[in-house]
């Protein structure tokens, strides 16, 4: 009879299994970091998103950006998308470098959000890599300049209607002179420097080494990889700017192009797994949840009756209990219960 009932389980955990899809069409794509956690789980998804080839020619792939953007970052109405500047006054052009720019809605760069200089300059792939260039107002770009995203309550500069501001810094751990962009876009930002650390964790310690622009920001070491202050800035700016439709069709856009994927979009609060209160939490890739993460309370999941519970050996219990449980709901779902908490096995 147990192994009758072991057969049977792992018959329906298979059927389940069968049906495995990432979010947004992304399949198996990041299977490669099924059930790791916290820093594993960081260098799992290094090994998926940074599977590119680094050659091409570097001006070539910098020139085709200006093509790119009308791909990534065009609105509806077919003008740029820029997140510097709430001016809706520029249009896509095949080289926006040419002339100064001295006023605001005029030109556009091609912005490394993540500056450019902290990875020593033109290097590829993080040159080109459009998971961190937008194209942004090059007024505004250039009073950002290479200071750290930050907070300031005393701005020294404030680009139109008060959209983005640059000034000291007044986030606790760091007093120096940040740019800060609108609360609307801070989780975009926020997203992509997470992508950045994570997709290039090896090569953390030589930026910080070499460039000493980046250790406000970076900390040296493959993980946590971000300093504590902008760790922790950059967790709050996710948290209450959760990912938005933009950010989706832009990451599905930037795949069709260069052939990786963001995971702290496609996974919205992935962060919380790498770096936050579920970094001891198995990730799955394609039953993924954190609202699903519950206390176990009155032997009930999220109000429904288990409809069979099973220990590990295949024996069936009277009542849900902490510790591993196989759980079978009324809705065919089996789930794993693991130290108290719920996790999708399949």
């Amino acid at each position: 009879m147990k192994q009758l009932l072991l057969i049977a389980l792992m018959m329906l955990v298979g059927t389940v299994g069968c049906y495995a899809q990432g979010p947004h069409d992304s399949g198996e794509y990041y299977k490669a970091a099924d059930g790791k956690k916290g820093a594993a789980l960081k260098t799992a998804l290094c090994g998926i998103i940074y599977s590119r080839d680094e050659g091409g020619d570097l001006n070539t792939a910098y020139r085709a950006l200006w093509t790119h953007f009308r791909t990534t970052d065009a609105r509806d109405d077919g003008s740029v998308w820029d997140m510097y500047s709430n001016l809706r006054e520029m249009t896509f052009g095949d080289d926006q470098d040419t002339g100064s720019g001295n006023k605001e809605g005029q030109f556009y760069n091609r912005e490394h959000s993540f500056p450019n200089s902290w990875f020593g300059g033109k290097v590829m792939p993080m040159y080109t890599d459009l998971h961190h260039m937008y194209p942004t107002d090059k007024v505004v770009n250039n009073k950002r300049g290479n200071n750290p995203f930050g907070e300031t309550s005393n701005p020294t500069y404030k680009s139109a209607n008060d959209f983005s501001k640059l000034g000291p810094c007044s986030y606790p751990g760091y007093t120096g002179t940040v740019f800060e962009p609108n609360d609307m876009y801070k989780g975009d930002f926020a997203r992509t420097y997470f992508y950045m650390v994570t997709c290039y964790e090896e090569k953390i310690a030589d930026w910080y080494r070499d460039n000493p622009e980046s250790q406000p920001t970076l900390d040296g070491n493959a993980y946590p990889g971000l300093s504590n202050w902008q760790l922790d800035m950059l967790m709050k700016w996710a948290e209450n700017d959760p990912v938005s439709e933009k950010e989706i069709n832009r990451n599905n856009a930037v795949f069709g192009i260069q052939k990786n994927r963001n995971p702290f979009i496609d996974y919205p609060e992935l962060e919380r797994f790498v770096w936050g209160d579920l970094k001891d939490t198995a990730f799955s890739y394609d039953h993924y949840s954190t609202t699903g993460i519950i206390d176990i309370k009155d032997s009930s999941i999220d109000g429904q009756q288990p409809e069979a519970i099973f220990a590990p050996d295949g024996k069936r219990l009277e009542e849900l209990r902490k510790g591993l449980n196989i759980i079978r709901l009324k809705n065919g779902k089996v789930l794993k219960v693991v130290k108290g908490v719920q996790t999708f096995e399949n």
